[in-house]
């Protein structure tokens, strides 16, 4: 899995964004490359495997939210749609 922000100052991992994917729900699929943030346009239940390893579950996002998270997947209990990754 590669992290175009590996390595950058927390100053430059703020930047903004060069690169975006739509992506779907897996219990199995890694993201590649790791997002710096994602785009949701149907909201509700979000369910994620951060970069460090630990599975949570945001409740409630909102339609049209940016999640400022480093996820890895994207897990099948996600109720969101239409959620694009941004790198």
């Amino acid at each position: 899995m590669s992290d175009p922000n590996a390595g950058l100052t927390p100053e430059k991992q703020s930047r903004t964004a060069t690169y975006a994917y739509a992506v779907g729900k897996s219990d199995s699929a890694v993201l590649d490359p790791v997002p710096m943030a994602l785009y949701i346009g149907t909201g509700g239940d979000l369910s994620v495997t951060m970069l460090g390893g630990v599975d949570v579950v945001f409740p409630d996002v909102p339609d049209g939210s940016i999640m400022m998270i480093r996820v890895t997947k994207i897990k099948e209990a996600t109720e969101c749609s239409g959620i694009v990754a941004m790198c």
